[in-house]
């Protein structure tokens, strides 16, 4: 399953705005997906990327919730072996929620997508939330963001990450969460990958998507994770629908085995 390489690793434009992007910045992702225009994918990837550059959690910010590193599941007391980590730019970008228009309602309540997507996750496994974080500030305005994040990938940027885990031993199963940003995963994940080795673990892919889904990012992470098990059933859900996704997330963890 493992593919060799170790090493690389979020409201709206106007209509005038995604062609100018789509023209500059999205020729990469034309091979993924051939029967997506340019155009049609560059206002994908605007209104994924603005999806998550403004949600924050109400209540508890993603440093409170990872607490020094990692917030267990009060259920598991400790012993889960698994590990739900993901990174959404609502959690390092500074934007309250309230204050703004990309976020999901859940049972009521203001959530990044990517982070509700791993509440549910949760719910359902009893593993352990891990936010990873950065010393990067991102963009709350989606058109900054979208031009942000398409420099980190020009630059082949490592974002510096500011939360880690401290206990990764214990973890036998790793989730990962990210939103699909330009048809990959955000440098940040790079980060995160760059600095963990999940050799002889197991990696479960989730993400968040306006149309991509995964694109190519799992054959990414077998490629930079080449000794780890990455299951291919990933699970991928539109920004549209994610309040709406609890049951499928269900249905997609027994069908995997969890």
């Amino acid at each position: 399953m493992n593919i060799k390489k170790f090493g690389k690793q979020t409201i709206c434009l106007l209509s005038a705005g995604v062609l100018a992007v789509s023209l500059s910045a999205c020729g990469d992702a034309a091979a993924d997906q051939d029967s997506v225009s340019e155009t049609e994918r560059a206002a994908e990837q605007v209104s994924t990327v603005a999806a998550e550059s403004g949600a924050g959690q109400v209540g508890t910010s993603g440093a409170e919730q990872a607490g020094a590193s990692v917030t267990e599941n009060p259920a598991s007391e400790g012993d889960s072996h698994i590990l739900i980590a993901y990174f959404t730019a609502a959690e390092n970008s500074g934007v309250d929620a309230v204050s703004s228009a990309s976020y999901s309602m859940i049972n009521g309540e203001a959530v990044g997508r990517v982070q509700a997507v791993a509440n549910m996750i949760q719910e359902y496994t009893g593993g352990d939330l891990f936010s990873i974080q950065t010393s990067v500030v991102y963009p709350a305005d989606g058109g900054e963001l979208i031009d942000y994040a398409a420099t980190e990938q020009e630059e082949d940027a490592r974002p510096e990450l500011t939360t880690h885990i401290e206990n990764l031993d214990q973890y036998d199963t790793i989730f990962v969460g990210y939103p699909s940003w330009w048809a990959d995963l955000p440098m940040a994940m790079y980060s995160f990958f760059d600095e963990y080795d999940f050799s002889g673990k197991t990696i479960v892919p989730f993400n968040v998507h306006n149309g991509s889904r995964f694109s190519r990012t799992i054959q990414t992470i077998e490629e930079l994770e080449p000794d780890a098990s990455v299951i291919e059933n990933g699970f991928t859900v539109s920004e549209q629908t994610v309040a709406d996704a609890d049951s499928d997330v269900a249905a997609w963890l027994e069908e995997i085995g969890y």
